[in-house]
């Protein structure tokens, strides 16, 4: 895994280290010229970092109207990180206690509440971290009830065998021995495990090797 994540900032394009994603945005002008002209009614914007609790590289910075509910982001974390399957998920204000109602606003969890943890899939579970970062006061600058920032960039890794740049994760190493196997096009078929649900395309979600994830992990807008 890369030692310091980085992001790409929707708005401009710019590639930006994790720990300056806030300042970044603070003057990224494509963003400040989104703000500038929202139209709508004005209400309280919250600045989310949605951050794997395992693999702190994958994470998405996200604004999100407080008056969206929870509902609406677990629909957006499972499209874009986490759906396979159809498995159960919930919220909770520490993982594994203390459910939430998905129905609830964000506004009226978030102001009082600085994390709340996100699980999806309660046999191999991604647990995901959902911090407030800042809020702002405006016009939502999308229709939708939330709009993505910033996400971190994939994961440049190399090939086990050759240390050529990796494509695919062998699936069947990680479910039969814990081991997170990266292979190239070239070392791919030497390797083995060839089966239906092995090798898998790396994508970029923590959710990558896990049950019957196979991406494409794309934003659902």
């Amino acid at each position: 895994m890369a030692a310091r994540p980085r992001g790409i900032c929707s708005y401009c394009g710019e590639e930006v280290a994790k720990q300056s994603i806030g300042k970044h945005l603070e003057k990224c002008a494509k963003r400040e010229a989104a703000i500038d002209t929202a139209t709508g009614k004005s209400e309280t914007l919250f600045y989310l970092r949605a951050e794997s609790a395992h693999t702190k590289a994958f994470f998405l910075d996200l604004e999100v109207r407080g008056s969206a509910t929870l509902e609406d982001l677990d629909r957006y974390l499972r499209t874009i990180w986490l759906e396979c399957c159809g498995h159960l998920s919930e919220f909770a204000y520490e993982a594994w206690e203390d459910t939430i109602s998905p129905s609830r606003k964000v506004e009226s969890v978030f102001k009082t509440q600085k994390e709340v943890t996100h699980l999806y899939d309660m046999g191999s579970t991604s647990e995901t971290t959902l911090r407030m970062m800042a809020e702002r006061k405006g016009a939502p600058t999308t229709e939708h009830p939330l709009v993505l920032m910033v996400r971190n960039k994939i994961l440049e890794v190399s090939c086990e065998e050759c240390e050529n740049p990796a494509r695919w994760l062998c699936s069947e190493c990680m479910a039969e021995e814990g081991e997170w196997v990266v292979l190239c096009d070239d070392c791919l078929e030497p390797h083995g495990h060839m089966t239906d649900y092995s090798p898998v395309l790396l994508v970029n979600s923590p959710r990558l090797g896990m049950c019957g994830y196979d991406g494409p992990a794309n934003p659902p807008y």
